[in-house]
């Protein structure tokens, strides 16, 4: 990952303000600690922080055309750009950087290019030509974007909140799958799939159409000129993510560079259920394995730093942002730059326990729609900040755009949680990869309960948060938190303590909207809550909040 500022229409220009923009871009170093770089077109400044992960040598940004009219600073991987070179034979490229392709695209096509990159990418270009830009954001949010205004008429684009907030009158989160133009001066959706609608689709569930769906992605993300693993919570997802890499590395270009033995992290409590399980799909798949111990004072202890990084409260989030902040640091300093992560799984099939109390097919899939179109406010801001807090970037297959257009095209009847049918969470996607001749789990494994992974790494842990926040918020506190917090009001002692520590970091109004907030069980959406009366009167974003469905159920 990298950290991009860019800053267009400042009304001072002067060296005063280049260095405010420096200072403010040195924000964002901790995403990209291998170079910065900054341009300078008389009002318009785009700076960047480069964590060099394709072609380290020579890919510093920002990034040109031939003439140098047009500038690009990207923060993402464009997996396919390979391709997009092809379509560009005329062109003179300068790198061997993914993201070049950018500029040049934009060239050949104007605005209307975004589509045709295959990746993960927030982006600014200026064309100075006529002094317009644009900026964009992948489909789903993988990566962090933010947009603000200030006062002298300026807009402002940044990787984080931190490196804008001070200097913006008001701001935002940046929509995925957007575009912003200066010549049609506003916001747009470039990313149109058939799922956006939520209409109901009706193809039947094929497994070996899922399943090579899903090699494929996790293929083309093993694009890196840098040493790589992948995150193992000895969970469905992340198994997969490991299994399929596993299997496949041998026979990829990346092999010849670094080996075709994967490296594996894992973190967790001392006898959690993740260490226990990722260490049985370590040993089982081939591995090397790395196992990461943490205790609940050392979680307790990270939190300050966690939430200043991850510029959330959402409770849910915070829980499990600090173990993968905490493993991100030790992954760093064994030299690796980038991992693969089973985020988006759940939310493309119905994998949270909540899903077992969905009435039928139809409420069932437009659930799996809400949760994809706000994975960037949750588990794709934790992966991304979380690993990007030490200069490592994380990649997530399951949220490859073809992916996720197979697997929404299928009829969420198969999807259902039937036990009548012996079918659980994401039976679907377990069934594609139950391989009797050539097994990519253990059965057991293949078939695990859903943990979410601030449960998996250890039940005591957010009991431990719990205990930590009764510590510090009295009953007095909490009674008069709608008065202090009117927006998005903590109803618990634990929210209210997470609150209080962004608002340390974040104190404006504009801040506190950028987090979502309402009811929620078991991480789902608040109109999921609906689905069983008991959950409104247990208003926890555990999965063990899910009664009567998860195995060690409150």
């Amino acid at each position: 990952m990298c950290g991009i500022l860019a800053v267009f229409g400042c009304v001072d220009n002067s060296q005063a303000k280049r260095s405010r923009i420096i200072e403010l871009s040195g924000r964002l170093k901790h995403r990209g600690p291998d170079w910065s770089g900054l341009h300078c077109h008389q009002n318009c400044y785009l700076a960047h922080q480069r964590l060099a992960i394709v072609d380290p040598t020579s890919g510093d940004q920002p990034l040109y055309n031939e003439d140098k009219t047009v500038i690009v600073t990207v923060n993402g991987e464009i997996y396919n750009h390979k391709k997009l070179r092809e379509k560009l034979k005329s062109h003179q490229f300068r790198t061997g950087s993914d993201c070049e392709v950018i500029a040049h695209l934009y060239e050949e096509y104007g605005e209307d290019f975004v589509d045709m990159l295959d990746g993960m990418f927030s982006f600014v270009l200026l064309d100075s030509r006529d002094k317009s830009f644009i900026a964009a954001r992948d489909a789903i949010g993988i990566t962090p974007l933010y947009i603000g205004w200030g006062l002298d008429g300026s807009v402002w684009f940044a990787s984080e909140m931190k490196a804008l907030s001070d200097d913006c009158e008001r701001f935002m989160s940046f929509l995925p799958g957007h575009i912003y133009s200066s010549k049609q001066g506003g916001l747009r959706r470039w990313y149109n799939p058939p799922w956006y609608s939520e209409a109901i689709p009706s193809t039947p569930y094929d497994p070996i159409v899922l399943r090579e769906a899903f090699e494929k992605a996790v293929l083309k993300r093993l694009m890196t000129d840098v040493p790589f693993g992948v995150l193992l919570s000895g969970g469905l997802d992340s198994s997969l993510v490991a299994a399929v890499a596993s299997r496949h590395l041998t026979n990829s270009e990346v092999a010849c560079q670094w080996g075709s033995k994967l490296h594996s992290f894992c973190i967790g409590l001392k006898g959690s259920p993740d260490l226990k399980a990722a260490r049985e799909v370590a040993d089982y798949i081939g591995t090397r394995h790395h196992e990461f111990n943490f205790t609940v004072q050392e979680g307790i202890d990270a939190l300050e730093e966690v939430i200043y990084h991850i510029e959330t409260y959402d409770v849910t989030t915070i829980r499990a942002s600090t173990p993968m902040f905490l493993m991100s640091r030790k992954i760093k300093s064994l030299g690796v730059k980038m991992v693969l992560s089973g985020e988006g799984s759940d939310e493309i099939f119905g994998g949270y326990l909540y899903f077992h109390k969905a009435p039928n097919k139809e409420e069932f899939h437009e659930e799996t729609c809400r949760k994809i179109k706000s994975l960037h406010l949750y588990d794709c801001l934790r992966a991304n900040k979380a690993t990007s807090a030490w200069g490592l970037e994380a990649r997530v297959p399951f949220l490859d755009k073809e992916f996720i257009n197979i697997a929404m095209s299928i009829d969420p009847e198969w999807k259902m949680i039937r036990p009548d049918l012996g079918r659980i969470e994401k039976w679907v996607l377990r069934k594609a990869f139950d391989d009797d001749h050539k097994p990519y789990l253990p059965k057991h494994i293949l078939y695990r309960q859903k943990e979410q992974f601030s449960d998996g790494v250890g039940y005591s842990w957010i009991d431990g948060l719990k205990d930590h926040a009764d510590k510090q918020v009295t009953d007095a506190m909490l009674m008069n938190a709608s008065f202090i917090y009117p927006e998005n009001t903590p109803t618990t002692k634990e929210g209210y303590y997470y609150r209080t520590i962004f608002e340390k970091f974040f104190p404006k109004n504009a801040a506190r909207s950028t987090v979502p907030g309402g009811p929620s069980v078991a991480c789902s959406t608040a109109k999921a809550v609906e689905w069983d009366a008991a959950w409104s009167k247990n208003p926890d974003p555990s999965g063990r909040a899910a009664l009567g469905v998860h195995a060690s159920a409150y």
